[in-house]
């Protein structure tokens, strides 16, 4: 209430901050800092993150996205307008002109010689020594995250460096960018249970996208030899802190090589992203050290079934099944989902620590979209990237052979529960024009930049996670929570 009366105030004696359309502001509080001169004329826009007032003048901070830059503000040196100043608080989007000094304690500052507010903020910021700790408020208002962290800016930033440089890596291959479409008639290319809706115009049911991977290789089919995809994808399943309903892929294919090749792209793409962000190869990841230096080990998936639950690559899948159910005392059967499921515990106890893994000889019975290994039909040439425990990326060489392509589907129809009981057959007509030899790779770029940027949960590389809705009641009691964790909120001394 006080903050709108201020608003009131300000709005009567001298004009509607709400009213401004823009503000000259050429530079970063960060290129100023970087680029001092002393007596330079500069302009800036920002949040006002401080401010003291010693009489007749006082100081503040600015804050931007990258940073924060100090200004001092003298009575007469801007007169009325100083009037103005003293009615800011912290949280105002403030605009100021002036020259560049140095403070006794040798702090680059503004000498305003200009000063106007160019938005109101109407509730109380996060207390400024503790920020914002709650770990609820801080993912479903995330802009006060961002405002009272610059730790959790940082992250984002570096988010989008990350995506840049992996689209930077992909066009220096002439692999080129595509957009596939999200909503399918089909749900397919992936194992999990699609969000469905209704198409009015064309009264049928559509799926988000669970991945983009049958429409991809269409586009090998068309004669575009190298592609890859940076877009979202949805699974309606669970939450937890490596899994969040909508998350962002990377897809790339290319024909006439296999997943030997897209295992060597793995170990350049990610020595590459580690060296342009963390300058090493050797990172930090929650108290665990992971050196990205090639080459990455090997295990086989079928020896370390064989081992733990005593399953033969050439045992039906009701077999394996049986004797994995056996030796985990499970009464009924298990999907495939929590086939892999079990993988990543086996995984996480066998791996070799400290390195990114590959685990190799995966069955054929799940992996449906994978080419057989000449040697051994029971097995598919594909590989799951391990890091820390996480399951990371995901390649093979691709199946093209339409009829066995067929026969897998309606295999995997009969025993899938989670997924619709439908066949692309649009996508089993492309193969019949025939696809060229090609590897296929899959990158959870949530998950990458998790280990990269050492975040524990998936929720904080996601600048909007989907939470629990709250109802009206729980809303109003988190409003009422929210002002009074952030109404100490003072002007800092």
């Amino acid at each position: 209430m006080i903050m709108k009366e201020k608003l009131k105030r300000i709005t009567q004696q001298y004009y509607n901050p709400f009213a401004e359309t823009s503000f000259p502001k050429p530079l970063y509080s960060k290129e100023i800092l970087d680029n001092f001169e002393e007596g330079k004329e500069v302009s800036f826009a920002g949040r006002l993150v401080s401010k003291r007032e010693h009489g007749k003048s006082g100081f503040g901070h600015l804050s931007d996205e990258l940073g924060r830059l100090q200004f001092y503000a003298q009575l007469n040196t801007l007169e009325e307008s100083y009037k103005l100043y003293k009615e800011l608080d912290v949280g105002d989007i403030v605009g100021i002109k002036g020259t560049l000094f140095k403070t006794r304690t040798e702090e680059i500052t503004v000498r305003v010689a200009e000063i106007k507010l160019i938005s109101k903020c109407l509730r109380p910021l996060p207390e400024k020594w503790h920020g914002l700790k709650d770990v609820e408020v801080r993912y479903r208002q995330r802009y006060l995250d961002l405002i009272s962290n610059s730790e959790v800016r940082e992250v984002f930033i570096k988010r989008s460096k990350i995506t840049s440089l992996i689209r930077n890596f992909f066009d220096n291959l002439k692999y080129m960018e595509v957009e596939t479409p999200m909503l399918h008639r089909v749900a397919g290319g992936a194992a999990g249970r699609p969000f469905s809706t209704h198409h009015n115009a064309t009264d049928s049911d559509v799926y988000l996208r669970i991945a983009p991977e049958l429409y991809l290789k269409r586009l090998l089919v068309g004669g575009l030899a190298k592609v890859y995809e940076i877009n979202r994808s949805f699974r309606n399943e669970g939450v937890s802190t490596r899994h969040n309903p909508e998350f962002t892929m990377l897809e790339a294919y290319c024909s006439y090589e296999n997943y030997e090749y897209m295992m060597k792209m793995c170990e350049d793409l990610f020595t590459f992203l580690s060296k342009e962000i963390n300058s090493s190869l050797i990172i930090d990841y929650q108290g665990q050290e992971i050196d990205f230096t090639p080459p990455w080990p090997r295990i086989s998936f079928a020896d370390l079934f064989k081992k733990e639950f005593g399953v033969e690559c050439s045992d039906s899948q009701e077999v394996m099944l049986e004797k994995i159910s056996k030796k985990l005392s499970l009464s009924k059967g298990l999907s495939r989902t929590q086939i892999m499921n079990i993988t990543e515990e086996l995984i996480e106890k066998n791996y070799p620590k400290g390195k990114p893994v590959f685990i190799t000889d995966y069955f054929t019975w799940t992996s449906p979209l994978a080419k057989t290994k000449k040697d051994n039909p029971y097995l598919v040439e594909r590989f799951e990237l391990f890091i820390a425990g996480l399951e990371v990326a995901n390649a093979y060489s691709e199946l093209n052979d339409p009829i066995e392509q067929r026969d897998r589907f309606n295999k995997q129809l009969e025993v899938e529960e989670e997924l619709p009981k439908k066949i692309d057959s649009d996508f089993l007509l492309s193969l019949e024009y025939g696809m060229p030899p090609a590897a296929g790779l899959g990158i959870g770029i949530d998950r990458l930049v998790m280990v990269l940027l050492n975040q524990p949960s998936i929720r904080d590389v996601i600048l909007f996670p989907l939470l629990k809705s709250l109802d009206n009641t729980d809303k109003k009691e988190q409003d009422t929570e929210d002002i009074k964790q952030v109404q100490n909120n003072t002007i800092e001394s």
